[in-house]
């Protein structure tokens, strides 16, 4: 019996050749498997039939849309994951979900191998390869497209003499992912980081709206439970704020990255409603969190956005900062308000019932309770070692 392979297939030009190169290369069965996290206007029945015309033995949809967004998109967005301070990690985080139901499928359907659709110059061979093996280490990871030498060209020659139905053309541009975290563009002409990004590469963030509106968001121990006081999922919540935050033209970014392999890469992205849950996330915990664990969290969430950027989502650190965050959002429940005006996404007030905001601390007025008179001694012992130095050796640094 041929060996069996359990392909990640998104419909594409390089998937769908990918099934019908592996069976006249490899001599392999192919298994088609589609992981539904909210790839905009995509029809799943017809991606099962190409694959199927494409020679895959079977073609299978996971809807893992709930899923992404509970236990992968929450976990980031309680460690207000940014990749260089900017990338909500948009197709980093769908990855490990993909993957996870590649594994299972191998397992079910008695394959040895898994594969993918990555060249050997991005992010995402790194992901799908590093994952699979930190789940099942004994599947063979397979990367067709890294090894088979052809153009884009050349793949949709090879796809009209094959009769593979694809929907790519010679004068196709951009690369596109996207997911219901945001959505990734990049090739054509904003691979020169000069050139301003063309308007017709922006879906997400079309700016129709025109008044200015308050929308708030309730968290629940850190997880979004809420807009404008309806209860939602956090599937719910994310789509919500898509379209309102995107419909005011919020959530575009342009940026050079530094991708895993070294190269530095131009990428367009739009994230409207993962931009705005972080930005109202990361103001509640102002007033929810005690000073040092607040530091702290800060210093360690860059960490946490590079682990998932470079494909480790499943590995001994990712897991300890993921309890420690977890901890960290027990107390993180309240309310924010984003002012959403054209071009503008802005915290206009936050609220919480574990507030450690203390007005009789904090105003000037008739109204405060603090002790002004220990303040003497406070400032006089926070700057004791400062003054021993300056009275020795400060002075021996002068011209």
């Amino acid at each position: 019996m041929a060996k069996r392979v359990v392909l990640a297939y998104s419909g594409g030009l390089d998937t769908s050749v990918a099934v019908r190169w592996m069976i006249d290369n490899l001599g392999v069965e192919v298994i088609a498997l589609a992981v539904d996290v909210g790839q905009a206007a995509e029809d799943y029945d017809v991606v099962k039939e190409r694959a199927r015309a494409a020679g895959a033995v079977e073609a299978l949809v996971v809807d893992a849309k709930e899923e992404y967004a509970a236990e992968y998109c929450m976990p980031a967005l309680a460690a207000n994951a940014l990749y260089e301070n900017r990338y909500p990690l948009v197709s980093a985080l769908s990855r490990p979900v993909i993957v996870k139901h590649l594994v299972a499928a191998a397992r079910e359907h008695g394959a040895d191998a898994v594969a993918h659709g990555c060249t050997g110059k991005g992010n995402d061979q790194v992901r799908f390869e590093v994952s699979t093996r930190a789940l099942n280490p004994d599947l063979e990871v397979i990367a067709p497209v890294r090894g088979w030498g052809m153009t884009r060209e050349d793949s949709i020659h090879y796809a009209y003499d094959h009769d593979i139905p694809i929907v790519a053309t010679k004068e196709k541009v951009y690369s596109i992912d996207d997911n219901i975290w945001g959505r990734a563009i990049e090739c054509g002409e904003m691979e020169d980081p000069w050139n301003v990004p063309p308007p017709g590469v922006w879906l997400l963030t079309q700016p129709t709206a025109t008044e200015s509106v308050d929308v708030v968001v309730g968290f629940d121990a850190g997880v979004p439970a809420s807009v404008d006081g309806e209860g939602l999922t956090p599937l719910g919540v994310i789509e919500r704020l898509n379209a309102v935050v995107g419909s005011y033209g919020c959530g575009r970014i342009d940026m050079v990255e530094n991708r895993r392999v070294g190269i530095k890469s131009r990428e367009t992205y739009e994230c409207p409603g993962s931009l705005a849950l972080i930005l109202a996330h990361r103001d509640l915990e102002g007033i929810c969190l005690e000073r040092d664990l607040q530091r702290e969290k800060a210093r360690l969430e860059p960490r946490y956005a590079e682990l998932v950027y470079d494909g480790l989502w499943f590995s001994p650190l990712k897991q300890a900062l993921d309890a420690f965050i977890a901890e960290s959002q027990r107390f993180v429940t309240g309310e924010v308000r984003l002012h959403l005006s054209p071009g503008s996404c802005e915290v206009s007030g936050r609220r919480s019932p574990h507030s450690l905001y203390d007005y009789a601390l904090a105003t000037y007025d008739a109204a405060d309770e603090f002790r002004h008179e220990d303040s003497a001694g406070f400032v006089r012992l926070w700057g004791l070692s400062v003054e021993t130095w300056a009275g020795t050796q400060g002075h021996l640094g002068e011209a």
